[in-house]
């Protein structure tokens, strides 16, 4: 296996990186877009996220202590409700791989906007911890990233990736869902985000 220098450094993770980045660039300015644009440019982007996702190095934690996170639950809501609105009637559809149909009887409603706010979560602390320049974090946050691509948000990339494909090429236009019709989300808590709790359990086992 590479040193962590190396690994950090190598050509899958310098690549995954400039992926990740195209993808926040759009996430954030997901306002100056139209809706259709959007998912044109999420149907070329995540493929190609998943695939360098898939190929970064299996590296070993440094620290004990989970990374530190820079994206704000508000952070989190700007870029969902911006998608959401962009998205209009193309954004929620009947999933079947997710841990909440266990829970309830029948089809669970999953959202692309949701889906990418908490893609765009994870690749924008990737994203700011690489930035840093140190070596130990920076192998720390490739690690996380690895993890939670294996455990968490690389499912919901091709959840949406269905989702996507299936509008793009349906021929239908994207319609307004008027406020009224739209359910509040439910509370998210930053103190405990779903990815630290399972950066946490992680560490343990590897302990």
């Amino acid at each position: 296996m590479d040193t962590s220098s190396e690994a950090v450094y190598s050509r899958n993770v310098v690549e995954f990186v400039a992926v990740a980045n195209e993808f926040c660039k759009y996430a954030e300015h997901a306002s100056e877009l139209k809706g259709d644009e959007l998912l044109g440019i999420l149907q070329r982007i995540l493929p190609l996220m998943y695939l360098k996702a898939s190929l970064l190095p299996q590296l070993d934690p440094f620290f004990e202590e989970g990374n530190e996170k820079f994206v704000t639950e508000a952070d989190w809501t700007v870029i969902n409700d911006t998608l959401k609105e962009k998205f209009g009637t193309a954004n929620d559809f009947l999933e079947v791989f997710d841990e909440k149909i266990n829970e309830t009887v029948g089809p669970v409603v999953a959202s692309i906007s949701e889906n990418m706010a908490d893609i765009y979560q994870d690749m924008k602390d990737f994203l700011l911890l690489y930035q840093t320049g140190t070596v130990e974090v920076m192998s720390d946050a490739v690690w996380e990233c690895r993890m939670n691509f294996e455990n968490f948000w690389g499912q919901k990339l091709v959840n949406s990736m269905r989702a996507i494909h299936k509008f793009i090429y349906s021929g239908e236009e994207i319609g307004k869902v008027e406020k009224e019709d739209v359910t509040d989300d439910e509370t998210r808590n930053t103190s405990d985000w779903f990815i630290t709790r399972r950066q946490r359990d992680l560490r343990r086992d590897i302990e």
